[in-house]
């Protein structure tokens, strides 16, 4: 009976000290550090993980917001052998058709999640540094060749994780300009299974079907309604163009979730794009940059014709006679032979379409005078060059470095800029461009049409954009949301009045 207990007593304390260790684990892990986000945050219990799916209502904005933690990332912030516990077929596989409806609502401002270690964040800062300089400091003008690096991050979106996803800041000018302005609110690109190779785990991981998705921070733009408008109207054109819709983003690096603000989710050309608008996605996909960009006599450069697919295949024939073609003599000595050719390895019809829209909203960052901002994609069914837009923040305006084109391209050079000119200056292709102007104005860019969307975006935007945070933002005060909003609701009527002068001088 002594031994008997001896023994007892010993388990005793034995039992004791294994909940004394138990306990103070439980203390260290629920304890978590965040960072109050000026007084637009509400930092409640950041291990509850079950709020983010309130963020999607927008029919109550009082929580706009909230910086609520999304996630306990302990398990998978610095391990290789986590397992994927969210892991669905529907939210995750690469076995089902992206989900259009769930990634790309109209009506709402979602809300997404980015967790990044404070080391990998670090990365990320420092090479930012590398290619632009200081943070907050101007002076290097210049874009950098290279891409920010990726690094692997966790992403939420209502109490969902997705898990390892390549995150990397993205943009040009927009970069640069953001960051050496001292501003965060800075552009990223996520890839759902980036970093594959370094965790199987993750093997075709995807994001409701999509593997790839542009997280755009609407630089330049007060009414942050832009990218997102203006896409609607090249689609409601019946062109080709990305899926947009409005996003808050939080990131925590390390400090809990800090808000950055309103962004536009961005649909990637080189992804679902081609893969549902086209009937297959195995055509030359270029992404042209720099002069050959403009198809100018005497500018033909491969590398300057970025290929975006089939990289491996040194075939830039469908560019090179694209660009054979359009200066042939035959343009001006035999118009019909030349247009019959020409259709032949360019859709003229879609870029005529493109053309009218693009020039009616106005947006001058891309062809006409800027050598950037959009794809061509071979398509296979036609074995024709499609015109694709692309990055439309700046649309909606009269723009900079020389604004917008006139809509009969008067401030135009042909030489410069052959599509629009060699084109226009075609009795044929005219006329359909301004059949195409015509068809704008009264339906995809109707001015009462685009008056009711610009007031249901904003009322929807608002709440959202007039809490960013300082350091988070372009907005100087909340009136420069009101502001922009009043600005292309002018707009728009400034533009019907002058398609209608146009086309009545014709």
């Amino acid at each position: 009976m002594r031994y008997l207990s001896i023994l007892a007593i010993v388990i005793a304390l034995f039992l004791s000290a294994c909940g004394g260790s138990s306990s103070e684990s439980s203390v260290s892990t629920d304890s978590t550090d965040t960072t109050e986000i000026s007084d637009t945050s509400d930092t409640s219990d950041t291990s509850d993980t079950s709020d983010t799916s309130d963020t999607s209502d927008t029919s109550d904005t009082s929580d706009t917001s909230d910086t609520s933690d999304t996630s306990d990332t302990s398990d998978t912030s610095d391990t290789s052998d986590f397992v994927a516990t969210d892991w669905t077929e529907a939210t995750h596989s690469n076995d089902v058709d992206p989900n259009f409806d769930e990634v790309f609502e109209d009506n709402t401002v979602k809300r997404l999640d980015i967790v990044i270690t404070e080391d990998y964040w670090q990365d990320m800062l420092d090479d930012m540094t590398s290619l632009y300089g200081a943070f907050g400091q101007r002076g290097n003008t210049e874009f950098s060749d290279e891409d920010p690096i990726f690094v692997p991050a966790e992403v939420f979106y209502q109490g969902t994780e997705w898990y390892k996803v390549g995150v990397r800041f993205k943009g040009n000018s927009s970069l640069a300009s953001s960051w050496q302005a001292g501003i965060l609110k800075l552009s990223f690109k996520l890839d759902f299974d980036e970093f594959e190779d370094d965790y199987p785990q993750i093997k075709n991981q995807r994001f409701y079907g999509f593997k790839k998705l542009s997280v755009k921070n609407n630089y330049d733009d007060d009414s942050m309604l832009r990218e997102k408008v203006a896409t609607d109207v090249f689609r409601g054109s019946g062109l080709v163009a990305s899926h947009t819709a409005f996003y808050t983003v939080y990131v925590d690096h390390g400090d809990g979730p800090e808000y950055f603000g309103v962004y536009t989710l961005v649909e990637e050309v080189d992804g679902s794009v081609l893969d549902t608008q086209f009937s297959s996605d195995d055509g030359n996909l270029y992404k042209p940059d720099g002069t050959a960009a403009s198809f100018a006599s005497g500018t033909y450069n491969e590398d300057e014709y970025v290929k975006k697919n089939n990289e491996d295949e040194a075939d830039f024939s469908d560019v090179a006679s694209l660009l054979s073609i359009l200066h042939d003599d035959t343009r001006t000595t035999d118009a019909a032979s030349w247009r019959e050719n020409l259709d032949a390895v360019f859709d003229t019809d879609v870029f005529l379409k493109y053309l009218a829209v693009n020039t009616v909203i106005q947006n001058w960052d891309t062809y006409g005078r800027m050598t950037h901002n959009y794809y061509l994609y071979n398509n296979p069914d036609t074995n024709k060059l499609t015109w694709i837009p692309w990055d439309n923040n700046e649309a909606l305006q009269d723009g900079k470095q020389g604004g917008s084109v006139a809509l009969d391209f008067s401030d135009v050079t042909s030489s410069e800029w052959p599509l629009i000119g060699y084109l226009y200056q075609d009795e044929v292709y005219k006329a359909k461009y301004d059949a195409f102007v015509q068809d704008v104005v009264d339906n995809a860019f109707n001015t009462s049409k685009m008056q009711a969307l610009y007031s249901a975006y904003s009322d929807l935007v608002e709440p959202y954009a007039t809490t960013e945070v300082n350091g988070y933002t372009f907005l100087s005060n909340s009136s420069d949301f009101t502001r922009a909003i009043t600005e292309l609701n002018s707009h728009v009527e400034s533009r019907a009045a002058a398609v209608s002068n146009y086309l009545s001088g014709q």
